[in-house]
């Protein structure tokens, strides 16, 4: 059974996840409109790791007899400047959900809720990946600059990731 303080803060995280979720489907769709077929792809299949991770949480807090409160979503930002830009959003954001899941993690170890601190740690180990696979895309962009040429290469490099596995 978990405590009071540790569901809300994972019914909090619920929500962070899926605003991850619909915000990595907005940057789909910027990159989308602006002809990054190939960056599109790769934010909707971080959309759908995104929401494979709620659904953890959610499934988690089911098995823990917690009744699921849906809170809203706030509207992602629909513009983002270059592609560069996006990715740069995108890895402030990854950093921020760090952060928040270390602070749960710490809460988790502090209640001596090892259930859920297991749970958690999974999620760290997972933004490890995120941040290092954005940071290298940010590397690759500053790279090339605005060279078209370069955008385009990177462009179809995003185009060929796989499909998340399922978590």
């Amino acid at each position: 059974m978990i405590s009071e303080p540790i569901r809300t803060a994972l019914s909090e995280q619920l929500n962070r996840e899926f605003s991850s979720a619909y915000l990595y489907l907005a940057m789909s769709a910027y990159c989308s409109h602006a002809d990054f077929n190939g960056a599109a792809h790769w934010f909707r299949l971080q959309y759908e790791e995104e929401h494979m991770h709620a659904t953890k949480v959610y499934d988690y807090l089911i098995e823990q007899g917690v009744e699921v409160p849906l809170r809203p979503i706030e509207q992602p930002p629909g513009e983002f400047g270059s592609l560069l830009a996006v990715f740069e959003a995108s890895l402030e954001h990854e950093q921020h959900m760090t952060a928040r899941l270390n602070d749960l993690s710490n809460q988790a170890l502090s209640e001596k809720d090892h259930a859920t601190y297991n749970l958690l740690q999974w999620f760290v180990n997972e933004q490890v990946e995120e941040e290092a696979s954005v940071g290298a895309i940010i590397a690759k962009l500053r790279l090339v600059g605005e060279d078209g040429y370069g955008l385009l290469m990177i462009d179809n490099e995003l185009g060929g990731r796989a499909a998340p596995a399922a978590v």
